[in-house]
């Protein structure tokens, strides 16, 4: 077994989004090939209902597939196709655009005002751009959880891990999406396979990610985000971008570290994005927003 080696550490940075929606983004709208099959991840948490309430009204996506993992909260939802719904702690929304859909996603918080949810974007292959949508929504009690001797505890949204398979299945890029907490002071290898690309989004506690046996490379150049080169240390809101391998190490802080761990089939297309439709060409790209200014986008 090889462990992968960590490549750099980003701070997410604040963004809007939506109808004036205050977010923090790990990564997206930019070169996103070492994180394909995955396009971005934005972290939608928040104390204060003005940040939030004017939501994501009616926008259309395509060629892509979205997740909405919500931790606190509610988040309603709509679509061109009629479906109607509400996402509740530790929720899962897995939406296929596939050809294209029309959708809105209005959060609402908790009693407290609090909400707090991730949004991943993951892309289509070639084959799959067109196809038919589809959505997969999860409610908490149907999402494994495997805990293991030492305290470490996986919810496997996706993929399988440890024995347990996520209710999310037929999805593209083959993806592992994994909710993991490991106790304070404690290490632990968690295996990922080679050849996915792979990636940990620390939102609680902090912890090193390391492979002892290589120093990190030092960033000679800006990456577009606030990033820590020739530190390992990962702490609220870092994303740690891995490296080829089988297998990462954490070692958690004094409070214990909660992450994301997804990984993922890389596609190795062309990617034509805009917004939110992506295609593999600028001539689709073009088709898509003609077709949905002359109101014939759905298929």
């Amino acid at each position: 077994m090889s462990i992968r080696p960590v490549r750099r550490i980003l701070q997410s940075h604040a963004t809007m989004e939506g109808a004036g929606v205050r977010l923090r983004r790990a990564f997206g709208f930019g070169d996103t090939s070492d994180f394909d099959p995955f396009l971005l991840l934005d972290d939608f948490r928040n104390e204060n209902p003005e940040d939030y309430l004017a939501g994501f009204p009616w926008h259309p996506h395509r060629g892509i597939e979205t997740i909405t993992y919500v931790l606190a909260g509610t988040v309603e939802h709509g679509d061109s196709l009629g479906n109607r719904g509400t996402l509740g702690g530790g929720d899962v929304q897995w939406m296929t655009a596939g050809s294209g859909i029309l959708h809105q996603e209005m959060p609402k918080g908790d009693p407290q005002g609090r909400m707090h949810g991730f949004q991943l974007w993951a892309n289509l292959p070639s084959s799959l751009k067109m196809t038919a949508p589809r959505y997969q929504d999860v409610q908490a009690r149907d999402i494994p959880e495997v805990v293991d001797d030492d305290g470490t505890r996986a919810r496997v949204i996706c993929g399988s891990f440890w024995g347990q398979s996520g209710p999310v299945d037929g999805v593209a890029a083959d993806p592992r999406y994994l909710d993991v907490s490991v106790p304070p002071g404690t290490t632990r290898r968690l295996p990922v396979e080679h050849p996915r690309h792979a990636f940990a989004y620390v939102f609680a506690g902090s912890g090193h990610f390391r492979d002892a046996s290589e120093p990190l490379p030092v960033a000679t150049e800006p990456v577009g985000y606030a990033e820590t080169a020739g530190a390992e240390k990962a702490e609220n809101r870092a994303l740690v971008l891995f490296d080829g391998g089988d297998e990462i190490v954490v070692q958690a802080g004094d409070q214990g570290i909660r992450f994301l761990l997804v990984s993922g089939t890389p596609i190795q297309e062309p990617v034509a994005w805009h917004g939110p439709i992506v295609m593999n060409t600028q001539e689709q790209l073009q088709q898509a927003f003609k077709e949905l200014h002359q109101r014939n986008f759905i298929k």
